[in-house]
């Protein structure tokens, strides 16, 4: 369970990371890719967080979290420069992949078909 400073923290990243993104992203990873922060998860005493990408318009996503992966420090020196009079130490990052809207999407289209096939039951 988080404490209430995890979640303050949480969301302080998620909202300035994603304000990087936006003018750090198109130099990285280029114009095409769309790249949102979906969550972020920092450790209990702050010192690291996971931030969750959801990524679209590309076929492969890996390529995009390397090429972050290759400009992380460019993007922890943007971070810290907006977080640095919130917080006192900026924690270590590492991205992940967020899957969940890929997923959704892909069990909504499932049963789409499943309809389409009269294989599920019409909602009375």
């Amino acid at each position: 369970m988080e404490s209430k400073r995890q979640r303050q923290v949480a969301e302080m990243i998620k909202r300035n990371f994603s304000i990087v993104l936006q003018q750090e992203g198109p130099y990285i990873y280029g114009a095409q890719p769309l790249v949102t922060v979906t969550e972020v998860h920092p450790t209990p005493d702050l010192s690291q967080a996971k931030i969750y990408l959801s990524i679209w318009n590309t076929d492969n996503k890996q390529a995009v979290i390397l090429q972050m992966e290759e400009e992380h420090q460019r993007l922890k020196s943007s971070l810290a420069h907006r977080l640095k009079r919130h917080i006192r130490r900026i924690p270590a990052i590492a991205f992940y992949i967020d899957e969940t809207l890929d997923e959704m999407n892909r069990v909504e289209n499932l049963f789409d078909k499943l309809y389409d096939e009269d294989q599920m039951p019409e909602d009375k």
